[in-house]
């Protein structure tokens, strides 16, 4: 059984406001969309994820999902049902699937374990939504004034991602074409398609308002969970200056020996990066047998680690390093560090911490053999990324 997940998204999302459309703002450094991809895509039984935008935001949903395996997006039409009828049609001239999970993108929270609910109800069903029950009073009302309330005892909020046998689904859908439906669980209905309701989950709110946003974002740091990571580099001095630290050119009348520009401080604040989110150290991403680095300016070095940590939903909090060196003097060019590191990263200087010590004479470091560097990162990361 093949199971595809088509996300939609290519609405404009005007309501939210500042020019650019819902599924493109950010929460937690990382746009809605890329979230709601992720989500599904790392769902062990969804064979494929697949992407509906307006042609408008093609440069902007390459910019989201760089790196994620979505294939291309699919070019939706003037409504939200068109878009997906053209969706499932693109889906059909490729490789039909069995079954099909369709989303919204503005839905970026997706529980594996109500994808895993709506594919059990496919078993025996030919739909499946998730919905949750309405809680609150409900009443009608036109302006300020309210009118009489309304039993809510039988009424659902129904959400996202909803499941389909994919054939039914894509008959309903020429089927009904001409009439005008809010969601592909109404329109199978209507076309006498029986849809069953699975458990839905809070998470999937949909994001419409400013207001919403600022819930996700809370939602969200409440499940962030802190890591640290640590990092340490070496280099000798050898051949003439000046010296690499922090990404600035430090006066010295003596050079580093490395086979990129040697720049201790970089160096180990992107191991520190790299280990705070378990991904290994600087030198597996980029070997020092591979010739292409010989020279390589370090801050391509960081701002890959910072790429890496950003598209796994990580938050970077803070960076610090200690210098160790008996030379050159750091203090004169600490806020130029500072604040190079923070470009780099894309960090506020105040996020940033650089210090310099001695060790009294003693080791290579006192011998004036080398400079050496540790560095600490404050990450908040979800296990969900």
């Amino acid at each position: 059984m093949i199971v595809t997940a088509l996300i939609v998204a290519a609405g404009k999302g005007e309501r939210l406001g500042g020019g650019i459309p819902k599924q493109y703002h950010e929460i937690g450094g990382k746009p809605v969309l890329r979230w709601a991809v992720e989500a599904l895509a790392r769902h062990p039984v969804v064979d494929a994820v697949r992407v509906v935008i307006g042609e408008e935001h093609t440069a902007a949903f390459h910019q989201a999902t760089a790196g994620l395996d979505v294939g291309t997006p699919i070019i939706g039409g003037a409504t939200r049902q068109e878009s997906a009828r053209r969706g499932l049609e693109a889906l059909e001239a490729v490789a039909p699937p069995d079954r099909v999970l369709i989303h919204d993108a503005a839905r970026p929270f997706c529980p594996l374990g109500v994808i895993d609910r709506l594919l059990k109800a496919l078993r025996t069903n030919e739909a499946a939504v998730p919905a949750l029950p309405v809680a609150d009073t409900l009443m009608s009302g036109k302006g300020r004034q309210l009118g009489i309330s309304v039993d809510r005892t039988h009424l659902n909020r129904v959400q996202t991602p909803q499941a389909f046998h994919f054939a039914r689904i894509l008959e309903a859908h020429r089927l009904k074409a001409s009439e005008r439906f809010s969601d592909d669980a109404t329109l199978a209905r209507a076309a006498y398609v029986p849809v069953m309701r699975v458990e839905g989950d809070e998470a999937l709110a949909k994001l419409t308002y400013p207001g919403d946003f600022a819930r996700a974002e809370v939602w969200l740091a409440s499940r962030l969970v802190p890591r640290t990571g640590m990092g340490f580099d070496v280099h000798a001095f050898s051949g003439e200056g000046p010296i690499m630290l922090g990404g600035i050119a430090v006066p010295h009348s003596r050079g580093l020996a490395g086979h990129s520009d040697a720049d201790v401080i970089l160096h180990a604040i992107t191991d520190a990066l790299l280990g705070s989110a378990g991904l290994g150290d600087i030198g597996e991403h980029f070997p020092p047998s591979n010739p292409q680095w010989k020279g390589a300016s370090s801050d391509l070095f960081l701002r890959h680690a910072v790429q890496l940590l950003r598209s796994k939903g990580a938050i970077i909090d803070h960076v610090d390093c200690t210098i160790i060196a008996e030379e050159p003097k750091v203090g004169p060019h600490r806020q130029a560090m500072r604040e190079k590191i923070a470009q780099i990263a894309g960090l506020r200087p105040d996020q940033v911490s650089v210090k310099a010590t001695t060790t009294d004479g003693l080791g290579f470091t006192g011998r004036r053999e080398g400079i050496a560097a540790q560095a600490v990162a404050s990450i908040r990361m979800g296990p969900f990324a």
